[in-house]
C-alpha cells in the first residue's frame, strides 16, 4: 500500500478539526445527557464508517476491509476501557460536569501515546519479523487470561501512577472547579480532577498494549492501524456517557472480547500457515461481538437491577 505524503496530515488536520470542533461544543462545563450522547456517538461513528469508505475508494477493497476490521477491534476493546472509565469515575465522584473535559484531554493523550506505540510496532515488525509471532502469542495468552479473570475488577486506589503523582506533589482533597491545578500556600497543587486524568491515560495505555497488536493482526500498514485507532477513540467520550450506566447487561462482553483476542492471535500465529482472508476475519470478530451482546442484553432483559447512574460527584466548592 503506497501512501502519499500529505495522507497523514490530511488524516491528523481532520481530527484536530474535529476535535476543535467538539471542544467548542462542550466550552461550558456541563453534564452530558443520553441525547446528546447519542448524537456524538453517531457523528463519530460516520466519520470513522465514512474515512473506510474513502479508503475503499483510494486503495481498494482489501485495505478497507482492513480498515474495518482494525476499527472494529479497536471499538469493541473500547468498550471495556470505558467499565474502568466508569470505575474511575465512580471512586473519584467526578462532578458528571467535569467528566467530559477529563474525557477529552483523555483522548488527546491517547492518539499521541499510540502514534508512538504504533510507530514502535512498525520499526519492531521491520527489522524483527518474528516478533509478529511474538504478539500472536501474547494476544492467545491476553484472551485466556480475560476469560479466566473475567470478573476482576479495577481498583484505581492502587494505582502506581496515582502513588507516583502524589509523591510528585500534593493532591488536594476537593475539586476547585474545572482546574487540574491550584496554588494553595504559595506551591502548585494538584487536583483530584488531575489525578483523575493521570489514572485515566495510564490505564488506556494499558489497554493500548493490548490493542495495538490486535489490529497489526488484521493489518500490517502502520496508516490502517493509526486511522483505525484514531478514528476508534475519537468517540471514546461519547460512548462513555452512552454505555456507562448499561455496565450491568455486558455480562458476557469481556468473554467476546477475550475470544476476538485469541483468534486474531490466533491468525498472527498461522501467517506462514495460511492466511486468513481479511473478511473472513472481519466476519469472525463481528459474530464473536454479536454474539456476546445479544446474549448478554438476552440474559438480562428479565432483571431488575437498575441501570448504574453515571457518578455526579460532590457539588462544587
Amino acid at each position: 500500500m503506497t501512501v502519499p505524503w500529505w495522507a497523514l496530515p490530511a488524516v491528523l488536520g481532520v481530527i484536530v478539526a474535529m476535535l476543535a470542533v467538539d471542544l467548542f461544543a462542550h466550552r461550558r462545563a456541563h453534564a452530558i445527557g443520553m441525547r446528546e450522547a447519542a448524537l456524538w456517538s453517531g457523528v463519530w461513528v460516520t466519520l470513522g464508517l465514512a474515512f473506510g469508505a474513502v479508503v475503499w475508494w483510494w486503495a481498494g477493497g482489501e485495505y478497507a476491509g482492513q480498515y474495518y476490521a482494525g476499527y472494529l477491534i479497536e471499538k469493541s476493546l473500547a468498550v471495556d476501557n470505558v467499565f474502568v472509565i466508569a470505575v474511575i469515575f465512580s471512586h473519584f465522584a467526578v462532578p458528571a460536569r467535569y467528566q467530559h473535559r477529563v474525557l477529552f484531554y483523555g483522548v488527546l493523550g491517547a492518539l499521541v501515546f499510540r502514534g508512538v506505540f504504533i510507530a514502535a510496532g512498525s520499526v519492531l515488525i521491520a527489522s524483527f519479523a518474528w516478533i509478529l509471532y511474538v504478539f500472536g502469542a501474547f494476544l492467545v495468552l491476553t484472551g485466556v487470561r480475560m476469560a479466566l479473570h473475567k470478573d476482576a475488577e479495577f481498583d484505581p486506589s492502587r494505582s502506581a501512577s496515582l502513588r507516583l503523582l502524589r509523591r510528585l506533589m500534593p493532591v488536594t482533597g476537593e475539586y476547585h472547579g474545572s482546574a487540574f491545578t491550584v496554588r494553595q500556600a504559595g506551591r502548585w497543587a494538584a487536583t483530584p480532577l488531575l489525578a483523575v486524568l493521570v489514572v485515566v491515560e495510564v490505564s488506556d495505555i494499558v489497554f493500548a498494549v493490548d490493542s495495538i497488536p490486535a489490529v497489526f493482526a488484521v493489518t500490517s500498514e502502520p496508516f490502517l492501524v493509526f486511522t483505525s485507532n484514531a478514528f476508534a477513540i475519537l468517540g471514546l467520550r461519547a460512548m462513555y456517557f452512552l454505555l456507562a450506566g448499561l455496565m450491568h447487561r455486558f455480562v458476557y462482553l469481556k468473554l467476546g472480547l477475550s475470544l476476538v483476542l485469541v483468534w486474531v492471535g490466533v491468525k498472527m500465529l498461522l501467517l506462514d500457515v495460511y492466511k486468513i482472508p481479511t473478511g473472513l476475519s472481519l466476519a469472525v470478530v463481528a459474530a464473536i461481538l454479536a454474539v456476546a451482546v445479544g446474549a448478554s442484553w438476552a440474559v438480562t432483559r428479565s432483571r431488575q437491577e437498575p441501570p448504574a447512574p453515571l457518578p455526579a460527584g460532590e457539588p462544587d466548592r
